[in-house]
């Protein structure tokens, strides 16, 4: 899925900036952000497409789940880059 390779890189990211100042963990939150805007559009995109249909139900179920991991994955990008502030210099 594209989304663990974006997942990935962007995680690699911050991992590598952690020794800059804040601005990396500025940037770090903003993929952090574009990230779960992205999981929030394949969900509007996928009840959009079951909408009304046999399969209305399990498209909620999975634009749930998409919106669900998209913010956990926001939370743990975001969590990492408040960590880099905290590493010493």
């Amino acid at each position: 899925m594209k989304k663990l390779a974006v997942f990935a890189a962007v995680a690699a990211t911050g991992f590598a900036l952690a020794g800059c100042d804040s601005k990396a963990e500025n940037q770090v939150e903003e993929q952090a952000e574009a990230i779960d805007e992205a999981y929030e559009a394949d969900a509007d995109l996928e009840e959009a497409m079951t909408e009304g249909g046999p399969e209305e139900a399990a498209g909620e179920a999975k634009a749930d789940k998409l919106r669900d991991t998209g913010e956990e994955t926001k939370d743990r990008l975001e969590d990492a880059a408040d960590e880099m502030d905290k590493t010493p210099q």
